[in-house]
């Protein structure tokens, strides 16, 4: 069993050896609750969770060994079953990390089926998520973990005819004092009192199986009109191995954590494939890496509690990167990165001042997680990395009638993936069996259209080139620019919007707009963001910049083509960070396929160093040329 479940996996050329062996022989747990009673048979007496109150508080943890953690998980199962959660229910959950929301979601996907919504969604896409999820319990921060998210799951509960809102407190807090004010028809409760009075040896409930479903994690932006992904028990389990088969994650690893568990990456990196070599995870307090005090003790943090492992977005080592190395850090191998673009000069400027070795990664919620890993000592620049063992990926050229065509190695297309991890679809509605799944457009003959365009290499390394979707990432977050545009389609100046995103230093990128007047109209810039500043849901998706144009760019049939934008806006960024250096001549950008190229014209003689420093800081695809 020990050879099949951990082949030896160092390197590119080891793929062909593992797939050589059918997963299905390999022995994984069938489920997410198998996976961590295996884990607490194998080591009880192991650390599994050291969760910090906050960044201040960094040596104040509150720790559970596996064996503890699966008895909480019994108990909190045991208090949603004895609410009427059963197997086609949605468990939401809506709360900053703590340590009682890793238990709960554990617990969700035993009993039922785990919703983690996003607590800076607008109230209006939150009541459209959890009708959309099922759910029957509301798992929410507490007053005092949190009291506006409170406050919001108090009226989300009755407005989404909730049947139960139980309250999830503080990391390391004394039994809660805040008085739970009742609600006409819902059931409020704190949740570890309730779970105090149930069994901790089992879960009374029927047990989940591998094809049932375990989460439904929304994507599509955190602005824009939720959609709700599926994932199995099956999905969720294959992923989590191919992380933890990898040399990132060894037997003695320490891994930190600090991402939001309502985004796959906190589950399936950080909770999940930690659970297959019991290993110890260290998360962060409910600001997770949004905690200013996090960053100044980050070091001592590595150092007091061995970090081996890291996971976060470009943004995050690009803050910690100027932060002084005070501490001995040297039990960190591997910082792994991904959800947006990495610039290289934040990977340089990370590398430099530490040592570790960013390691690229590459998924998407549709494909459960991850899909692609970079090797540590086999690095191959320009790449996101090599596909993960049983999953599949080519690049195809779609056509007009929605034919796909394979194209070869080297050539950019639309990235397809298919394997295990490829979801079983959308929600759309709800049945008497459960939720109504719907690939949407998005799923033919077992592989999935990710909307990223991108190019393989002969060896199986990805190389993005762009996205054909249109989603705005800043600072690893998604934002839809429908929501943008249609904000300032209400206006009564606007005839026509078009957002995109424009690089940005410090988030990646930040959204912008353009759009046309209605005849015989008028409104300034100025006036225009400042009208979709007050009406977008919320500010990360408010444009930081709104252009006039006389006509939009559309393609020969007279669809709208964004890519046009995209080029104009990342022409404007780099024009405007170069501004000062005389010997840049002029800056241009092109699409061609959806990727975008700047060209950045120099004149003879010119000192390329400062020119280079400044271009690498960008997630972009850029030349210098003599003028």
């Amino acid at each position: 069993m020990g050879d099949l479940l951990w082949p030896t996996y160092d390197g590119p050329g080891d793929v062909a050896a593992i797939e050589a062996v059918p997963l299905a022989d390999r022995g994984l747990p069938g489920t997410t609750y198998e996976l961590l009673v295996r884990a607490a048979g194998l080591w009880p007496d192991r650390v599994a969770l050291s969760v910090l109150p906050d960044g201040e508080r960094w040596e104040q943890q509150a720790e559970r060994t596996y064996a503890e953690l699966l008895m909480d998980v019994h108990r909190y199962a045991n208090v949603l079953h004895t609410l009427g959660v059963r197997r086609s229910d949605g468990v939401a959950l809506f709360a900053p990390n703590c340590d009682e929301l890793v238990t709960a979601t554990l617990a969700a996907q035993l009993a039922g089926i785990a919703a983690p919504i996003n607590t800076g969604l607008s109230a209006e896409h939150i009541a459209k998520l959890l009708r959309r999820s099922g759910a029957r319990v509301l798992v929410a921060a507490g007053p005092e973990l949190a009291l506006e998210v409170w406050e919001s799951a108090r009226q989300l509960a009755v407005e989404a005819g909730m049947e139960a809102l139980l309250a999830l407190g503080p990391t390391r807090a004394a039994p809660a004092e805040a008085e739970l004010h009742p609600l006409e028809m819902v059931r409020i409760g704190d949740l570890s009192a309730l779970a105090a009075e149930q069994p901790h040896d089992a879960f009374v409930g029927e047990t989940p199986s591998a094809t049932d479903l375990a989460a439904l994690f929304h994507t599509g932006g955190t602005t824009g009109t939720p959609k709700v992904a599926t994932h199995t028990h099956a999905n969720e389990v294959s992923d989590a191995w191919m992380i933890a088969a990898g040399n990132l994650l060894h037997d003695d690893a320490v891994v930190f954590a600090a991402l939001p568990l309502f985004h796959v990456n906190a589950l399936l990196v950080t909770v999940l494939a930690p659970l297959f070599r019991g290993l110890q995870v260290i998360w962060a307090g409910p600001e997770g890496y949004r905690d200013q005090a996090l960053h100044t003790h980050f070091w001592k943090l590595v150092e007091r509690y061995g970090v081996t492992t890291m996971s976060a977005v470009p943004t995050v080592y690009s803050v910690l990167a100027g932060y002084p190395i005070d501490a001995d850090i040297s039990s960190l191998r591997f910082a792994v990165v991904g959800a947006s673009p990495l610039p290289q000069a934040v990977r340089d400027g990370f590398e430099s001042a530490t040592g570790i070795r960013l390691v690229e990664g590459y998924g998407l919620t549709e494909a459960t997680c991850v899909s692609a890993l970079s090797f540590p000592h086999h690095p191959r620049p320009g790449s996101v990395g090599r596909r993960l063992p049983y999953q599949h990926v080519r690049a195809v050229q779609i056509t007009a009638d929605g034919e796909w065509v394979d194209l070869p190695a080297g050539q950019v297309g639309v990235l397809a993936i298919s394997g295990p991890t490829v979801f079983p679809g959308y929600v759309t509605g709800r049945t008497p069996d459960g939720p109504a799944l719907d690939g949407m457009g998005k799923l033919r003959d077992g592989w999935l259209d990710t909307g990223d365009l991108a190019w393989v290499d002969p060896d199986g390394f990805i190389h993005l080139a762009g996205r054909a979707k249109d989603l705005i990432i800043r600072g690893g977050h998604n934002i839809d620019p429908a929501v943008i545009e249609s904000v300032l389609l209400a206006h009564p100046a606007v005839a026509a919007a078009q957002a995109v995103g424009r690089p940005d230093l410090h988030a990646g990128e930040v959204p912008v707009a353009f759009v046309t007047l209605t005849p015989s109209t008028s409104a300034t810039p100025e006036e225009l963001r400042a009208w979709a500043g007050d009406h977008v849901p919320e500010q990360a998706a408010a444009p930081k910049a709104v252009t006039v144009l006389d006509a939009l760019p559309v393609t020969l049939v007279g669809k709208p083509f964004k890519p046009a934008l995209r080029a104009k806006a990342t022409r404007d960024a780099v024009a405007d960070a170069l501004r000062d250096i005389p010997s840049v001549t002029g800056v241009r950008a092109t699409a061609e396929d959806g990727a975008v190229l700047v060209v950045v014209g120099l004149a003879h003689g010119a000192d390329e160093a400062p020119i280079r420093k400044t271009l690498d800081r960008f997630a972009i695809t850029w030349r210098l040329e003599l003028s």
